[in-house]
């Protein structure tokens, strides 16, 4: 996977799990913000954990590793094929030592998550993730947030393209050609 490709992945998980986000506002706004504290405790911790995993967020990181591998390969291999079966044996060995690096990652967002919600809001978003109407949500998330993203290009185009000719005929009413 590219990087450009890993960033549009990323993103989209993080915009699909922000645009479920406001659903919790009104139950987030009856509760007083936890104040930050400089290490949550375990269990507020497992409630942020339970969010980036049920909110498809943690489904990012994973795939990066066997990409990253295979990369990593066919660039060495491409010019020296006879490396071929002893990359393969070292790929496969270390395999499971990058694989934990992607449960780094998902504490490390649990970690960010848990700095911005308390544990009862991020109770509430996790149990939403395991309700059927979550779980759908976070199914259809890829293919909306294709969808969108499309729809995002043609919005800005179209935009841009209005703003510039409104901003023109404005200058142009003050006397500005551009």
């Amino acid at each position: 996977m590219t990087s450009s490709a890993f960033r549009r992945a990323l993103r989209a998980a993080l915009l699909g799990a922000a645009l479920t986000l406001p659903a919790f506002a009104p139950a987030a706004a009856q509760q007083p913000a936890a104040a930050p504290a400089a290490q949550p405790a375990a269990s507020h911790l497992a409630a942020a954990r339970d969010v980036v995993e049920g909110s498809g967020i943690a489904r990012s990181f994973a795939p990066m590793i066997p990409q990253f591998m295979s990369q990593i390969s066919a660039n060495v291999t491409r010019t020296r094929p006879e490396l071929i079966p002893d990359m393969k044996a070292v790929m496969t060995q270390l395999q499971p030592e990058f694989e934990k690096q992607a449960g780094e990652m998902i504490d490390t967002a649990a970690r960010i998550i848990a700095g911005k919600m308390n544990e009862t809001e991020l109770k509430d978003a996790a149990a939403f993730f395991k309700s059927a109407s979550g779980k759908k949500y976070v199914e259809s998330q890829p293919l909306f947030l294709d969808e969108l993203v499309a729809a995002m290009q043609g919005w800005t185009e179209k935009l841009s393209t209005e703003m510039m000719t409104r901003v023109r005929a404005e200058m142009k009413k003050k006397g500005h050609e551009i």
